[in-house]
């Protein structure tokens, strides 16, 4: 199997994740939120907060989707490195509320981490593509004085 076939599992994988999390956390928030980490459920009608949450994931689900399926790789590589930033920030703001540390590395720091290094696959692999590109392109002739 090829980098790119094997980035392009990862990517998928990672789209579609993404927009389950979106659905699920808009949806139904109450069966969401245990797993996200905090130790407290939000005082009053804290639903709405993991809404804001999911329509965050639906929109860098939809972001990542749309560039992976209109074949723009590059640009889907350093998406991917931004959106990893997310679950970094979930993680931090989990360990800064006290919350379950466990949630907080391995759910959220080994999701940015899986994020991250498919961005960096992806980047890696258009890099080589591009110069293997350049290399094959003719040279310019020269021009008579």
């Amino acid at each position: 199997m090829s980098l790119k076939n094997v980035n392009t599992v990862l990517a998928t994988a990672v789209v579609l994740f993404t927009l389950y999390l979106g659905v699920s956390f808009i949806l139904i928030p109450e069966t969401q939120a245990p797993g996200f980490g905090l130790p407290t459920w939000p005082s009053g009608d804290g639903g709405g907060f993991l809404n804001v949450k999911g329509s965050r994931e639906i929109a860098m689900g939809l972001a990542m989707g749309i560039l992976l399926v209109t074949g723009h790789r590059r640009a889907l590589g350093w998406v991917l490195l931004m959106v990893a930033v997310a679950p970094f920030g979930d993680m931090v703001i989990v360990l800064a509320h006290h919350g379950s540390v466990a949630a907080a590395f391995g759910i959220h720091g080994l999701t940015a981490a899986l994020i991250a290094v498919t961005g960096l696959l992806i980047l890696r692999e258009t890099s080589k593509a591009r110069k293997t590109q350049e290399a094959a392109a003719p040279a310019p002739a020269a021009q008579p004085a």
